[in-house]
């Protein structure tokens, strides 16, 4: 090993000139960067959190309070009385035909006397026509124009309850007819009628809009 060759460098190093080469082991610069960095996303965690913690203590409190008492609210719907769309009739505005559609005779004037009793008025009296004769099992029909329907055959049917109730949209006037099916037997009972009619006349209650209460 020559005499200029440093003790430890095992010949690998060979000086040619006047000076020694430098020994330093080079700088870690990768790990320095990365310690930085850590740092600098610390400090910023702890910057947020004390944000947080700012915002609980001073203002955010209040919108949790409000949003907890918007929580126990209660809606409550109201009712309020009102009278129907179309108030029915009295029975002595609503011209009654009573048309029998059974083979029992006697039964139209039988039954057009009664509601003479009570109150309505009487138009024709005498035999179902073919499209009805005979046609009708149940208790009976009560038909009349469109506008009838929610003004005179609730009435009518106050006096005939399991009749069936139509309409016709080409039919003229405000009579109506009451045609008598083979399962008829009687009108309703007239203090049952009377009842009927009472709460077709009392206005119901319709509901109005939802209010909340807190």
């Amino acid at each position: 090993m020559s005499m200029l060759t440093p003790p430890g460098m095992g010949g690998k190093y060979r000086i040619t000139g006047d000076k020694y080469p430098r020994m330093r082991r080079p700088r870690r610069r990768g790990r320095l960067v990365l310690l930085t960095v850590a740092c600098a996303a610390l400090l910023g965690v702890i910057g947020w959190g004390t944000l947080q913690l700012i915002d609980v203590f001073t203002g955010d409190g209040r919108k949790a309070s409000a949003a907890g008492s918007t929580a126990g609210c209660t809606t409550k719907a109201t009712a309020s009385s009102a009278a129907p769309a179309a108030a029915p009739l009295a029975p002595g505005r609503i011209t009654v035909n009573v048309l029998n559609a059974t083979p029992r005779a006697g039964l139209a004037k039988q039954t057009a006397d009664e509601l003479k009793k009570r109150g309505f008025r009487i138009g024709q009296v005498g035999n179902a026509t073919k499209a009805y004769d005979k046609k009708v099992p149940g208790t009976g029909v009560l038909l009349g124009p469109a506008s009838a329907l929610g003004t005179s055959l609730p009435v009518l049917a106050t006096q005939l309850p399991g009749a069936e109730r139509r309409t016709d949209a080409a039919r003229k006037g405000d009579a109506v007819d009451l045609i008598i099916g083979t399962g008829f037997k009687s009108l309703a009972a007239k203090p049952d009628a009377d009842r009927a009619l009472a709460l077709l006349a009392r206005p119901q209650p319709t509901p109005t809009a939802q209010k909340k209460s807190c």
